[in-house]
């Protein structure tokens, strides 16, 4: 076999593994994308064919690399040293998407392990385990698709419950007590719990309570607004959904 003949066949293998991992990239940012999250279909393409392209330059460059040597000193290289700054440099990416709401609720992380699993993909696609890395795709899709909501459906009563971000204007201190009591009576679960004191420009003083709490997919957030909006004294009500 010829240069040029070994060339061709050395460029179509390249060729052919970015296209996996695009392609294999491709089906996590698809179910990013239809859930909305930061990152779709191009960030993960991106993360997984760069990933394949810099692994597949580590890999050839160590063999060029094997046997040189210069002075009589031998020359060696870890043909997926390059490969391990990868996982280190896609933490970078992943951190900006993971986000800090009020009452230290967190979200983010599951798309965070996709931008991990993205380059995960490209690395073994790169390194030839074609198999492998096609099993893990479809093993995260059928656990976050199937058996995830699966778990949520039928599995401890716990797991069904809704995250909800509470903001509760009040003009009259004791009314706190009967926010509190309206909320256990209807079955929802406060998690944390904060309050502030306020002036406003009138000079009236007000209280700010910020709760996070659980409740049960049977009562509507709706319901819960007018409930709360209903109690005396209560001036303002923000509602955030964190998990439904």
């Amino acid at each position: 076999m010829d240069f040029f003949t070994a060339f061709q066949v050395s460029s179509l293998e390249t060729f052919m593994k970015l296209l996996i991992a695009a392609f294999l990239s491709l089906i996590i940012g698809l179910e990013r994308e239809l859930k909305r999250k930061p990152v779709g279909l191009k960030t993960s393409v991106v993360i997984a064919t760069f990933s394949c392209l810099l692994t597949i330059i580590s890999i050839e460059s160590a063999y060029i690399a094997r046997g040189s040597s210069y002075d009589n000193v031998n020359i060696t290289m870890d043909p997926l040293r390059l490969a391990a700054q990868i996982v280190s440099g896609i933490g970078f990416l992943g951190a900006g998407v993971i986000l800090k709401r009020g009452n230290d609720s967190i979200s983010g992380l599951t798309t965070a392990a996709m931008i991990w699993g993205a380059g995960g993909i490209g690395i073994a696609v790169a390194a030839g385990f074609y198999i492998e890395a096609t099993i893990s795709v479809i093993i995260v899709l059928i656990g976050i698709e199937v058996l995830t909501p699966l778990l949520f459906k039928f599995g401890p009563r716990r797991l069904r419950m809704i995250e909800v971000n509470l903001k509760v204007t009040i003009s009259n201190q004791p009314a706190i007590h009967t926010l509190m009591e309206e909320l256990k009576l209807g079955g929802v679960i406060v998690e944390a719990l904060s309050i502030s004191h306020a002036t406003q420009d009138n000079e009236k003083d007000f209280h700010v309570v910020s709760i996070r709490a659980f409740y049960f997919p049977e009562k509507e957030t709706i319901d819960m607004y007018q409930e709360i909006s209903r109690i005396k004294n209560v001036e303002r009500v923000d509602i955030e959904v964190v998990h439904q």
